[in-house]
């Protein structure tokens, strides 16, 4: 924009669009000043940790070229006063880059009195108004925690900004604080014009930052036609977020159970259901997941087993080809890429589905997140971090693990992991799972009611409810008498043969037509669906 003519903010936001349409706001402004807020987030890390090289690591990384729009040896010597005062500068900086859930006014309120007054003699600061004098250390600075919330901010760009659009001008004797929300505001308008007027972009603080630099500059050249906005393209209908009692009511659970869950989610923030094979664990923890989450797409499923490693589940380094030689690089397992889309979306909850969680080597899957796993928020550097890097876990991200009992060998988990999760059972003779069987025929396929008697008879005569026969292996549509008969004999009954092994004379007891015909004489009195008690009368008979 050659011209500096006054114009409206929605004026100055509709110019800007032949602009970013040029691909010249992502090459001149943007991708730099993300990178610079990646390798600044890492600086942050060293701070953050007290490491010993940290003075080394903040003034290299105001060294570089990239970082010429902060002027620091001209506006602020930052590299004289860590020299100088390097107790008070890593008080400061560890004040301004505090851990989580810390606002921006407390950060600078913090930062602020331990840094010198660029109005002190003593100091060779330029002139000029102080609270936008030491803002562009702090603006910058602040781009170590997000640059797309946090960019830059320079007096000279702001202001003419501010002018040409007729916005408020922050009064002379304004604070840091002040000056910094003002241009916050300022910047949020802009994206908010831009929405309003059906354009993409800007959409965050950064690029509508980068447009008032790229204006400042002349960058945006000489535009003689301004295109009109796009026209809308309508949303998808927003899929319809189900309720727990919808969910209980597909499940056929009690909504209290579902009510129950989502408390001990809240708490702790991640549980485990256990239970033996076939009780809904699994089915249970995606549906609710989702449910909880409002959408599928915040929710992933994986799967622990024996060859499973930290590598697989946190970060680990795997073989790429590098400039056509083997090698290897770092990448993110699905806990840390669930984390990075929890932290990128606060207001959104996020699930981890992990099933059969007993049978991975947990101490070794785990390492440190042990810990992050009970101190939500906490800092840690993880061991394929590069240098200084932490990671904390959001507060966002559940977890529901799923756990078999039924096999004895994987059944324990350690006293740790015990507590830090919440342990919901599901088994067959209790509430919610017991008589799910029978409902679900009852409501979905009445002449097969009879079917959940056998596996009631079953599983008393098992007499483990840790290894309890559990109702989904027969909660299929398609179900009837011979289906039936044929998932029994060699879905359900090598189970029972494992879970029996050596006690060969037993497993005539768990033969299908047997368990039918102990509820009567020719099994026509089970197809009713009895009511219970009856069963519980005839099933020690030894009418076989």
């Amino acid at each position: 924009m050659a011209e500096r003519e006054n114009m409206t903010l929605d004026e100055y936001v509709k110019r800007s669009q032949v602009y970013i349409a040029s691909g010249g706001l992502d090459e001149h402004e943007i991708d730099y000043k993300v990178d610079i807020g990646k390798q600044l987030a890492k600086v942050r890390a060293v701070v953050l940790e007290g490491a010993s090289d940290w003075p080394d690591r903040v003034k290299r990384m105001y060294s570089q070229n990239r970082m010429n729009f902060v002027r620091f040896n001209d506006v602020y010597p930052l590299k004289d006063w860590i020299d100088t005062k390097q107790d008070e500068a890593l008080e400061a900086l560890q004040a301004l880059w505090a851990k989580p859930d810390t606002s921006i006014s407390d950060r600078l309120e913090a930062f602020i009195p331990r840094v010198p007054d660029p109005t002190d003699t003593r100091y060779p600061f330029h002139g000029g108004n102080k609270a936008w004098t030491r803002l562009r250390l702090l603006s910058a600075l602040l781009m170590a925690l997000d640059p797309t919330k946090y960019p830059p901010c320079a007096k000279e760009v702001f202001t003419e900004a501010y002018k040409r659009t007729g916005y408020d001008i922050p009064p002379n004797d304004a604070g840091e604080v002040t000056v910094y929300e003002h241009a916050l505001g300022f910047l949020d308008k802009i994206v908010k014009s831009a929405a309003a007027q059906g354009f993409a972009r800007p959409s965050n603080g950064l690029e509508a930052q980068s447009l008032l630099w790229a204006a400042k500059e002349g960058r945006w050249g000489g535009i003689e036609e301004v295109p009109d906005p796009p026209e809308p393209i309508p949303d998808d209908p927003a899929p319809e977020t189900v309720s727990l009692q919808v969910l209980a009511d597909e499940l056929m659970f009690p909504v209290k159970f579902l009510e129950r869950v989502e408390k001990l989610l809240e708490d702790k923030r991640q549980v485990i259901f256990q239970g033996p094979p076939g009780t809904g664990k699994t089915y249970t923890a995606k549906k609710l997941a989702a449910c909880l989450a409002g959408s599928e797409e915040r929710v992933r499923l994986v799967q622990f087993h024996p060859s499973y490693a930290y590598e697989d589940f946190v970060q680990g380094y795997r073989p790429k080809l590098i400039n056509g030689q083997p090698g290897f690089e770092l990448k993110d397992g699905p806990l840390r890429e669930m984390a990075e889309m929890a932290r990128q979306h606060p207001d959104q909850k996020h699930f981890l589905v992990i099933d059969e969680i007993n049978r991975g080597n947990l101490a070794k899957v785990f390492g440190e997140l042990y810990f992050l796993l009970e101190y939500r928020g906490e800092e840690m550097r993880l061991q394929y971090s590069e240098s200084g890097e932490t990671f904390a876990m959001p507060r966002n991200l559940y977890i529901i693990g799923t756990m078999n009992t039924a096999d004895r060998s994987i059944a324990l988990v350690d006293l740790a992991l015990r507590r830090r999760f919440y342990f919901v059972e599901f088994h067959p003779d209790e509430w919610p799972v017991e008589g799910l069987l029978h409902r679900w025929l009852e409501a979905n396929n009445s002449d097969m009611e009879w079917a959940a008697d056998i596996v009631d008879r079953a599983n008393k005569l098992l007499a483990d409810r840790e290894a309890a026969i559990g109702p989904s292996y027969l909660m299929k549509d398609s179900l009837d008498e011979d289906m039936a008969q044929l998932i029994w004999e060699h879905n359900v009954l090598p189970y029972v043969e494992e879970h029996l092994y050596g006690q060969t004379d037993r497993l005539k007891e768990f033969d299908f037509d047997s368990l039918r015909g102990r509820g009567g004489s020719d099994g026509e009195s089970d197809e009713g669906g009895g009511d219970g008690e009856a069963d519980e009368s005839v099933a020690g008979s030894d009418d076989a």
